[in-house]
């Protein structure tokens, strides 16, 4: 592919930017993915020409032609990561790098062009930077930043597109579950699965996503909050909770499942080991069983699951349902390792507690 220099952003603001008084009434309550800013920043790839046409812009529809590769084919691929406001008032995103590496890496198994990292975070800097109004001031809110690329190609061959275009828009955030840091409860997946090895489990496309609704409906209409995947062999090793990573914390020791290749490498996931070992814990991989969690629950020796990501932070699971019966997690509150690990994380995020590691990024 392409190797020719990314070109500079240029800014087109909106001459017509949302009232003061208007944005400020969508912050006070802002939910999750409901509102979105003023701007939105999009580059494109072409073949052999590569990266062209970098701008900043007002926030506007697209216009798609119905043979658009993506809407026949899915080369569709995305990133969340989330800008918070600093006690000081400055803004900083937390590790864009990871984000934008884990980005190349879902380009590379869609055959799609690789955004340089450097371009990645420019566009997210780009638009944080015009936006900055729009980054809540209040605990734990936020500001989301949605990267994401799909090829703009038409044409109805099965094949790589020839032309992509790569956009990022921003919403702010509130609480990703309406409860807080409520237990959620969830719902074992014996049915359907989420991914395979070899395929393409380990990135995020949106494919992954419309694979999971209708297990996701179906624990809905168990009563459930979420559902989790099991592995798409056995039908018996736990994987992930809806989108998230899960953490299942034995006394001072916390587990996630392995890295198989059908899981995300979730950039939060990976902070907890670091932050968990710095806490006095032992963090590691291994290989959960549903019947091992329903045991290890049932005599006491698993003491709290949790789920994490992005857009949720850190989540406790309380209740877990599936077809042989339903049990609750500890007292199914949330239990202590998982409060003192949201708040360390939190805490380093939004600038209460330092960084020693380097992952916020400032913008001033």
């Amino acid at each position: 592919m392409s190797t020719t220099p990314t070109p500079t952003i240029e800014f087109k603001p909106s001459a017509h930017p949302l009232a003061d008084a208007e944005r400020e009434a969508i912050l006070a309550d802002p939910g999750f993915g409901r509102h979105f800013t003023d701007h939105m920043v999009t580059v494109r790839w072409t073949e052999g020409r590569g990266w062209h046409d970098a701008q900043l812009v007002p926030y506007a529809p697209l216009s798609i032609d119905p043979a658009n590769m993506t809407l026949h084919y899915a080369q569709s691929i995305f990133e969340g990561l989330k800008a918070y406001r600093r006690p000081d008032g400055s803004v900083a995103t937390f590790r864009p790098e990871a984000n934008a590496k884990r980005f190349q890496a879902s380009a590379r198994r869609l055959a799609m062009p690789e955004l340089p990292v450097e371009t990645f975070i420019e566009a997210c800097d780009a638009l944080v930077t015009q936006d900055m109004a729009w980054v809540p001031q209040h605990g734990e809110q936020s500001l989301y930043l949605r990267p994401f690329m799909f090829a703009t190609e038409v044409g109805l061959g099965v094949r790589p597109a020839g032309e992509y275009l790569f956009m990022v828009i921003a919403s702010p955030a509130g609480a990703y579950f309406k409860g807080g840091v409520k237990p959620v409860s969830v719902w074992l997946s014996e049915d359907y699965v989420r991914a395979v090895k070899g395929g393409i489990g380990a990135v995020k496309t949106g494919g992954n996503y419309a694979a999971s609704l209708v297990a996701q409906k179906e624990a809905d209409a168990k009563g459930c909050d979420q559902v989790v995947w099991l592995d798409a062999v056995e039908h018996r090793w736990v994987e992930e909770m809806g989108g998230m990573n899960l953490y299942f914390v034995y006394g001072d020791r916390i587990v996630t499942p392995e890295l198989t290749g059908s899981l995300l490498p979730g950039v939060t996931r990976d902070s907890l080991f670091t932050l968990a070992r710095e806490l006095g814990y032992t963090a590691e991989e291994g290989r959960i069983s549903s019947e091992d969690w329903r045991r290890d629950t049932g005599n006491g020796t698993l003491t709290e699951v949790f789920a994490c990501g992005t857009a949720a932070v850190i989540t406790p699971v309380g209740t877990v349902k599936s077809r042989s019966g339903e049990w609750t997690q500890g007292d199914g509150q949330p239990g202590e390792v998982t409060l003192r690990l949201r708040k360390a994380l939190l805490d380093l995020q939004t600038g209460a507690a330092p960084d020693p590691y380097g992952w916020m990024h400032e913008l001033g």
